[in-house]
Parts: structure tokens; sequence; C-alpha cells
């Protein structure tokens, strides 16, 4: 079914409508169940004598959450009222995004049907019969039996069905949620549930064009992160998709192959020619003044095509710096799954020179069993996504989760036999605000001392990372902080050394010869790492049952992974980036960090995109197109665009590309220098 104007005008009443609803009932749950009024004022939990022991258990967590919320929300001018109006929506938009997902997973035969007629649902049946009347009414019995499918898929997709996340603590009681499943299960949507871009729709109309408004009338810059990415949800029509990745991760593994790739006809807008002509290792272009050319070959001289060596495709790595509902992802996906199965007939054939001809080969034993893990290896390895959004983050693990499993039904893999995913790529851009109290005492847990130093310094670089995003260069703050932490490491007494790299110091003639060959500060940094993750995990399950300790872990792993993607190069990175204005709090960093692209975020974020590309990488991107000819970004077109990386690919796309954003837009490719 197509996404044309009328079908969308329809998804957009829909959500309208299911996020009042939903933010009404939450709204009137904290205020009369649980005693939290709109404008932050908070009963004594002694004073609530009607709660039940698991209200009470959740009237404390929410608790626990505003007053974690408000910490966030220093800067604002109520902070306590901010807080209880961010928990409403984060509640809302969970609930919203969870019951979508069953939708979407029982239309294409994931799970039983489970929502799609309510108490009438044919899983809910079958579950039903089995727990009896012992879990209470109708109402009861369904909760709970959504919570255990909650449970369920969270082992693969913890960041939007994890039941303990404090963004998914309440539930809509019975009214309210028969009236949501009306609104899901209306006739005129029937069919957007089995299409791939329903979610990321979802996603573009939660924040209404109102609210929109309201935001640039009360200030022309965006006030904080929510703001920025409020402002700048504009969905990336699947056309600009195609021409963006068929042109970068389409034309590199066309490049690597020597143009022997069914993606030649499969990506409609790859730019090729008939005539391209594969230069060897070491060969130079022919210099065209002393080539003599004739008839055709004159008037179409051949397009030669520097020498690209052919990878592992577990090793190609596409990065979204800004990747709101992963639609650049969801196409990359397709592309990926061609590049696996035509990498294993190349491994085959020899092609792949050196350990990567080996290296699928050594894992597999044969084609059947590599190709049943594809979908898993391209969710593990290949895609990556950054967003501030953490509605963004659950939709597009969510977007990624469901074309894997399309995926495993095409390959006709039963969901019984379908690898597990074990990580995902995808991170939000968050401070690690947590609580200073619990930051001292978990550094003190480290050892040797040396690690929780480094531990606190992160914990202040990263106070940025909501306001600045993908634009935090937290990877050069990290080089600096390794560099000082390696030589205070280097200065420490013989135990310091050892307990952080055990065997380094070697004892000599009542001295001790310190061997530190081979630890470099790429190696310096992942022991520490490793270190922290390892304490984090003891330290959470020493207060497993303390809200203020496992969102300080929660934090802490987020922002070390966050910290993982911004340190990593990429052969592709592809981008719908914000545009004008930074949020309030990071102009002054942003000014300092990018002095030639900082007039506008999305040159600034073109600039750190090439930033992250390896050698020979590739960016796709659409912005606004006035960077190309305005005098504001001369800088950005003379020192980025023509000396980091050539421009091989333009589109002036005009008005009307961005759904409802007034502006002109271009969709371009460029390519940073070969090795």
């Amino acid at each position: 079914m197509p996404f044309d104007t009328q079908t969308r005008n329809r998804l957009a009443r829909l959500v309208t409508v299911a996020r009042e609803l939903i933010a009404t009932e939450f709204a009137h749950q904290l205020r009369s169940v649980y005693g939290i009024a709109p404008s932050g004022e908070v009963t004594p939990l002694a004073d609530l004598n009607d709660l039940d022991e698991e209200q009470r258990t959740l009237a404390e967590l929410l608790r626990d959450r505003v007053e974690y919320l408000k910490a966030s929300s220093a800067d604002e001018k109520d902070p306590a009222a901010s807080a209880v109006d961010r928990l409403t929506r984060e509640q809302a938009f969970t609930v919203l995004n969870r019951l979508a997902a069953l939708r979407m997973a029982e239309n294409r035969e994931f799970i039983l049907e489970s929502v799609g007629r309510g108490y009438q649902s044919k899983g809910f049946q079958v579950y039903s019969q089995v727990a009896g009347s012992g879990l209470g009414d109708t109402y009861h019995r369904y909760r709970r039996y959504l919570f255990c499918l909650f449970e369920e898929l969270a082992v693969d997709l913890g960041s939007l069905f994890d039941r303990r996340a404090p963004e998914g603590l309440l539930f809509p009681r019975e009214n309210a949620m028969l009236e949501l499943f009306r609104l899901l299960n209306a006739p005129e949507i029937e069919p957007l549930w089995a299409e791939d871009e329903t979610i990321g729709w979802i996603y573009q109309y939660y924040n209404d064009e109102a609210e929109r408004k309201r935001m640039r009338e009360q200030s022309p810059t965006p006030r904080n992160s929510r703001e920025l990415a409020v402002r700048n949800q504009f969905f990336t029509p699947r056309y600009v998709v195609e021409f963006l990745v068929d042109n970068t991760l389409g034309r590199i593994w066309y490049e690597m192959t020597k143009g022997k790739t069914s993606l030649k006809e499969r990506c409609r807008y790859l730019v090729h020619q008939s005539n391209d002509v594969f230069l060897k290792s070491g060969e130079t272009i022919p210099d065209r003044g002393e080539t003599e050319l004739s008839g055709e070959v004159a008037r179409r001289p051949p397009s030669y095509i520097v020498h690209r060596e052919l990878k592992d495709p577990r090793t190609l790595r596409l990065l979204d710096p800004a990747c709101g509902s992963m639609h650049f992802g969801l196409y990359a996906f397709d592309l990926f799954e061609v590049i696996y199965e035509e990498a294993w007939d190349l491994s085959e054939l020899g092609s792949i020179p050196g350990a990567a001809s080996n290296a699928l080969r050594d894992v597999y034993s044969s084609r059947d069993a590599f190709v049943r893990d594809i979908p898993k290896l391209i969710v593990e390895n290949n895609i990556h996504g950054i967003d501030i959004d953490p509605r963004a983050v659950q939709i597009a693990g969510l977007s990624l989760w469901l074309r894997a499993q399309r995926a495993w039904g095409t390959r006709q893999v039963s969901s019984v036999e379908h690898p597990r995913i074990d990580r995902s790529q995808i991170v939000c851009a968050e401070p690690m605000p947590g609580d200073a109290k619990l930051l001292e005492q978990f550094a003190g847990t480290l050892d040797p001392p040396l690690v929780g130093q480094v531990v606190k310094e992160i914990f202040i670089r990263m106070q940025l990372a909501g306001d600045a995003g993908s634009l935090l260069k937290i990877e050069e703050e990290i080089s600096v902080l390794v560099k000082e932490a390696k030589r205070q490491w280097q200065e420490a007494p013989v135990a310091e050394q050892e307990a952080l790299f055990p065997g380094v110091a070697k004892p000599t003639q009542g001295a001790f010869r310190f061997d530190r060959t081979g630890i470099s500060e790429e190696q310096f940094w992942d022991t520490i790492e490793q270190r922290v993750y390892e304490a984090l995990h003891s330290y959470s399950e020493k207060f497993e049952d303390r809200y203020s300790h496992r969102m300080f872990v929660d934090d802490t792993v987020g922002g070390f992974a966050f910290i993982d993607l911004c340190r990593r190069r990429y052969d592709v990175v592809v981008m719908n980036p914000p545009f004008g204005e930074s949020a309030k709090d990071a102009k002054d960093y942003l000014s300092a960090m990018f002095p030639r692209t900082k007039n506008d975020v999305y040159a600034a974020f073109v600039e750190e995109g090439i930033a992250r590309l390896a050698a020979g990488g590739r960016l796709g991107a659409i912005t606004s197109r006035s960077g190309f000819f305005l005098t504001s970004f001369q800088r950005w077109r003379e020192e980025v665009l023509l000396e980091e990386a050539r421009p091989v690919a333009l589109a002036d796309l005009g008005y009307g590309v961005l759904d409802s954003a007034m502006v002109e837009t271009a969709a371009y490719v460029l390519e940073a220098p070969m090795p």
C-alpha cells in the first residue's frame, strides 16, 4: 500500500488521537492513583493508603523517575513540572510503540495474533485457557499476557520491550486500552501494518505540527535536545534513501566486485557506466592526453575506477548519525543481504584475497548455515545509528528487528531456529547524569584507582551529549584522556601497573623491567573499558533492587556504547541531519569545534561525517541546498567538500521533499580520498 498523502493523513490522525488518549490516561493515573500532579507536586508515599503492593512498588519507582528527570531538567523554568510532563510523554510513546510493534509482528506472523482483535485475539485465547481465572478478570489476564509477550520480545529487543525500563512503567487501564485498540484496529489502516515504513511514520507524527510551530514562536533557537529533535523530524522519502544508499554502499560494493554484482540491476539510482574500467592494484589512471581515442570511445570515453580491495562483508560499516526511525538502515539492510550472499560465492571462487577469503568459510560449514545467520550479522556488525531522541532509538531498533524477522521468514527459517541477536549498534546520545555520590561510590570500586579517575572524567565530557549528539567530538576527548591516563599509569607503582596489565613488570636482579611493547593507546582504552564493564556488572548485581543504582548503570553502559560508535571509522555515512541552529546549550561548543561550519548544523554534520569515514569511504546526505551557493558557506565548500571529500553525485531536489519542511533540498554523495 503506497504511503500517499491520503494514507499518511489517516495515520497522522490515528497517532494524534492515540497520543492524546494515552497521555491523558497516564496524567490521570499519575495524579489520582500515584499522587504525582502535573505541577510537579508529589504526595508523600505514606499518605497513599489505597495502593496494593504492586501499585506501591510502582509509585516508588515513579517518584524515583521524577527525581531523576528533575536532575536532568535543572535548567528548565520549572524543573518539577517539566519532569512530570516528560514522564507522561515517555510512558505514552513507549506504550504506543510497543502495541504498534505487536501489531506489525502479528501481521508478519512472528507472533500469534495478540492485539488485532483485542480480547478475541488468538494468542490471548490460548493463554487464557491455560491460565484460567487465577490471574483475575479478563482485563488483568490480558494485561499479564501482554507483559509476558514484552518479556519474551525483550530478549531480542530490550530497547523497546524491557519491562524494567524506566520509560515503560505505566500501562493503560481497561477503558483507555480498549479505545486504543479500537484505533489501532481500524479497518482503514489495516493494510499499513504490513508496511515496514509504518513505524517510522508513527514516529514522525507523534509530535504534531502545532507543537513544532509553538516551539518556533517561543524561541528561534532550539532550547534543548528535545526541541532540536522535534523541529527536525522530517521523514526521508524512499527515492532519496535509495539514491543515497545506492551511490554509497551500493557503489562501494560495485567497485569492490569490479562490477560483478547484481546490485547493478537492483539499485535503481546507482550511477555507473557500461564501459567502466576497473584498475588493478597499483595501476593508475591513464593520461588521456597521451591516449588516442576514436569513434564511440572518443564520444564516450571510459570511466577509470581506482582499485578498491574486496572486504569481508562483516567489516563494512554504515552509520546514520541522526538515524530517526532508521529509514536509511532499512534499505541498506536489503543491499547487505545481497552483499553477504555474493561475498560467500566470491570466497568460494577465491576472489576475496588473504584472510578475508577464508574468514567466512572458517566460521560456517555450509552456505545454508551462513545464509541463516545473515540477518543477525547485519544487525550486529553493519548498521549503526545515533540519535538524541530516545523514541527514535526505540523505533530504529524495532525497525531493524522487524526487517530481520522478515528476512528469516523469506528464508523459511522458523522462529525457533532464529539465531539470537546479541547486540544492536543503535545508541542514544545523552549525558551520563547519574548521581554524584553514586559516581564516587562506583569509581571507588575500580582497580587501579586510575580507572576510576578516567570514568569520572568521561562523565564530565559527556555532559553535552544530549544537545550536541553526533557532533560531540568525544573521540578526540577520549584520545587526550587516554594519552594522559597512560602516562600516569607508566609512572605508577608496580602494583598499579600490574593491576591493569598483569605481567607487564618483570623482576630482574632486585629491580623491575617493564615490558610495555604492544600496549597501544587503543589497547589501553579497550582494557579500561572492559574493566569498567566488569565492575558495572558486579555493581548492578550488588544493588539490583535499587532503582537509582540501576539507572546509574544503564546511563554508564549507554554512554560507553555511544563513545564506541564515535571512535569507529565507517565505509558509509548516510544522513538526513538537522538544519538551522543547534540547541542553545551546545551553541558555544559547536562554534569552537566547527568554526568552518558553525553557521548551520547540517554543514557541521557533513564535516563530522567526513571525519568519521574510512579511507575511500562515501557520505550521502540530504540537506538544504543553500550551502552550495551562499557566501556564508564558502569555507564549507572550499575546505570541506573540495578538499576532504570530493562530490561524486548530486541531485538538486527543490521544495516539497521533506514533507512539511519549507526548505529547498539537495541530495549528494561525497567520497573520501582512497588510501
